[in-house]
């Protein structure tokens, strides 16, 4: 499978990097000249690891879908499969579980404003720990035989979560993470 970093970039991907170059000069977090010389790079960037490189040192300027790339796909079949910690998070995820148990921890991920999750779901269990704040919708998944959980509620909020596809026997969590009794 090839590195989403090693894949080509476009025009369209090349100008998006220079206008989150031009918010960091607006923030005084480039001078001028560092914003020349970025910029350049930014337009003779071959691949998406060219592209973010201008971006790496800039905190909230990185450009996620150029680490990431527009969609991941999760296969499990009678698995386990987890992401915790500092990960960062496409537009769009497909989950494809079977017999299996995937557990998607976002509250350390870097994360673009919405996120798609396709839910593919046979026999499997999927449990989905969202930041505070967030909003899940989960109006346009089909359930067959089997659950989901949705402990969150939260019908606005950033960033959204909508889920769609399809659990067949399958259950689908969805929560906040537990906050500590003590300290």
């Amino acid at each position: 499978m090839t590195d989403p970093r090693d894949l080509r970039v476009s025009d369209a991907e090349r100008e998006h990097v220079v206008s989150l170059l031009n918010k960091a000069v607006g923030r005084g977090m480039i001078t001028l000249d560092e914003f020349t010389t970025r910029t350049d790079t930014a337009l003779a960037a071959v691949t998406r690891a060219d592209l973010n490189a201008v971006l790496l040192d800039l905190p909230g300027m990185v450009n996620t879908d150029a680490i990431a790339g527009p969609r991941i796909e999760l296969k499990n079949a009678m698995g386990t499969t987890v992401r915790k910690g500092v990960w960062v998070v496409p537009p769009e995820l497909l989950v494809r579980n079977t017999l299996g148990t995937t557990d998607l921890d976002f509250t350390q991920a870097v994360l673009p404003p919405a996120v798609t999750i396709d839910l593919d779901v046979s026999l499997g269990s999927v449990k989905l720990v969202v930041p505070e704040g967030s909003s899940v919708n989960i109006d346009a998944v089909d359930i067959t035989a089997g659950e989901i959980k949705d402990k969150v509620r939260n019908a606005v909020g950033s960033p959204q979560f909508v889920l769609r596809g399809a659990v067949r026997g399958g259950s689908v969590l969805i929560k906040h993470k537990k906050k500590a009794l003590f300290g």
